[in-house]
């Protein structure tokens, strides 16, 4: 039975591109050049069932890069589900910061597949951008963020997770600088 196009991958299929897409995020943030035919080893698939999938590098890492901000837009209702705001929000800029650090680590790659003429364009962030929204617009309504803060400004904000080196120890800094936008966020909050 032949499966449409672009219909839903049987799950089997779709387990195979998750642990393509893991196995690429790792070994292309350690090496830009690295290998298709290592990247499809590692995730235990063969050279056709890879190739199905992502045709060349470019379309790899540009999707790559589209569902890691796809995970962490994806994240933010799911967090307001079970969190108060204004921590959902707090637990979501941590997942903001592993997309950041895998970024930084992928952007090698990134700068290549775009680069090439006739390539796509790296996928813009709307997803990111509209999730903080969702966030910001909660712990406002909740009280326990200032009011008036757009997702602009947080992004203008949190820049400085763009300056940590992903090959450090980036995960005690990057948490005192969320820690201290979180705190400015609070402050002149209307619930407090």
């Amino acid at each position: 039975m032949e499966q449409k196009k672009d219909g839903p991958l049987r799950s089997d299929a779709q387990r195979n591109r998750e642990r393509i897409l893991d196995v690429a995020l790792a070994e292309l943030t350690r090496s830009a050049d690295a290998p298709l035919s290592v990247i499809a080893k590692k995730a235990g698939v063969g050279q056709g069932t890879f190739y199905r999938n992502f045709p060349n590098r470019e379309s790899l890492v540009l999707e790559i890069y589209r569902h890691e901000m796809q995970q962490v837009a994806d994240a933010a209702p799911k967090l307001l589900e079970t969190h108060e705001p204004d921590r959902a929000l707090r637990d979501w800029m941590d997942r903001l910061a592993q997309f950041a650090m895998a970024k930084a680590g992928l952007a090698d790659a990134i700068r290549q597949a775009t680069s090439a003429p006739g390539t796509p364009e790296k996928p813009g962030n709307a997803p990111v951008t509209s999730a903080a929204e969702l966030l910001l617009r909660a712990a406002e309504e909740a009280g326990t963020v200032r009011p008036g803060v757009s997702a602009d400004d947080f992004f203008l904000a949190i820049g400085g997770l763009w300056q940590l080196d992903p090959r450090g120890d980036w995960q005690p800094r990057a948490a005192r600088l969320l820690d201290l936008i979180m705190d400015g966020l609070r402050a002149g909050a209307t619930g407090r």
